[in-house]
């Protein structure tokens, strides 16, 4: 397989890259896979395999992806950045190329005015560690499947707030020629809007950012996020296996899309394993044997129906990805929106 020597190569440089400390160079901790099934690593159980799958972790994280995404770039490999794989479907073919998965670049630093968090921690685990310190702003969160890169990358929203509202800067990766360098990116208003970001449609890899909180009351923000979570519950987010809602919400339809949907009566409609859940219309789940295939065609029928009988245009909030030459390539829009966890970290 073309891609064992590129990546012994890899390791290689990176491990020869890293100045020795008093103790020896530092490990490079790595786990990787050929022919890695995705329907593992996105919460919609489907997708074929990646050609090969790695997960960096520890003090060479930076130096190794860095050297990844530039020497895969010269190389011709495309590298697809995954984080929680909240907001995709991968295509029953797989992913050609590489998967780089940040699920072990995690932690938090608690700085004055806010938290450090790197970007594959996950949501539940910053929004944890943000009640035990007494610390607030982040309670909307709490239930939020995914990792933090992803939640940049998408500027998520839920409960009438977006992650900008509480983004202070983001760390970045960014590749120039041979080599990488990590950039802070100050977050501006303008640069963000309905569930989206300055982060989308570039090849930048999303290290990590610091969020806003200040001290609370710690009854008060167990009180609130228990809430949102029985909500999420309420609402059947957690009863099959899913990517949340497959369309964005447009406020000039004067609907939310999910009732737009159940107005055109395809609540419950199913197509294989794949079904539009019957307590929401915005929402398609898995019921046990989908494949990537059935998800996108219903996702299509819905809007085209849409279109044909309200003249309404919907767009996806759920990414497909990997290689579709069965029912043809990604629209342009999807080619732009290829995550950064997707490739911002989905």
């Amino acid at each position: 397989m073309i891609l064992r020597p590129f990546l012994d190569a890899l390791i290689s440089e990176t491990q020869q890259s890293f100045p020795p400390g008093p103790g020896g160079p530092a490990p490079l901790i790595l786990d990787y896979r050929f022919d890695e099934p995705m329907a593992a690593h996105t919460t919609f159980k489907v997708g074929g395999p990646a050609d090969l799958w790695l997960r960096p972790g520890g003090e060479l994280f930076s130096l190794f992806t860095g050297l990844l995404l530039s020497r895969a770039g010269e190389a011709g490999f495309p590298v697809f950045i995954l984080g929680g794989g909240a907001n995709l479907v991968v295509s029953d073919r797989g992913i050609r190329g590489i998967v780089l998965d940040t699920g072990d670049w995690t932690g938090i630093e608690q700085e004055a005015g806010g938290l450090y968090v790197k970007s594959g921690t996950s949501i539940d685990e910053i929004t944890e560690y943000a009640a035990r310190q007494g610390l607030s702003g982040l309670e909307f969160l709490a239930g939020l499947p995914g990792t933090l890169g992803g939640a940049v990358w998408m500027n998520a929203r839920c409960y009438e707030k977006s992650v900008s509202d509480i983004l202070g800067e983001t760390e970045i990766l960014v590749v120039n020629g041979k080599t990488a360098e990590r950039r802070r990116v100050s977050r501006y208003p303008g640069d963000f809007s309905y569930k989206r970001s300055p982060f989308q449609g570039q090849d930048k890899l999303i290290l990590g950012a610091r969020l806003s909180v200040s001290r609370g009351d710690p009854e008060k923000i167990r009180r609130e996020m228990t809430e949102y979570r029985e909500d999420r519950e309420r609402k059947g987010h957690y009863r099959y296996p899913s990517a949340g809602s497959v369309f964005k919400n447009n406020r000039d339809f004067g609907s939310s899309t999910g009732q737009i949907i159940e107005e055109l009566g395809l609540r419950g409609l199913h197509l294989g394993g794949a079904r539009i859940a019957p307590w929401h219309g915005n929402i398609i789940i898995n019921t046990g044997n989908a494949g990537a295939a059935d998800i996108r065609s219903l996702a299509d029928l819905v809007a085209a129906r849409a279109k044909a009988e309200r003249g309404l245009e919907l767009e996806r909030e759920i990414l497909f990805v990997g290689d579709w030459e069965e029912t043809g390539a990604e629209s342009p829009a999807e080619k732009r929106n290829i995550d950064n966890e997707t490739r911002g970290n989905l």
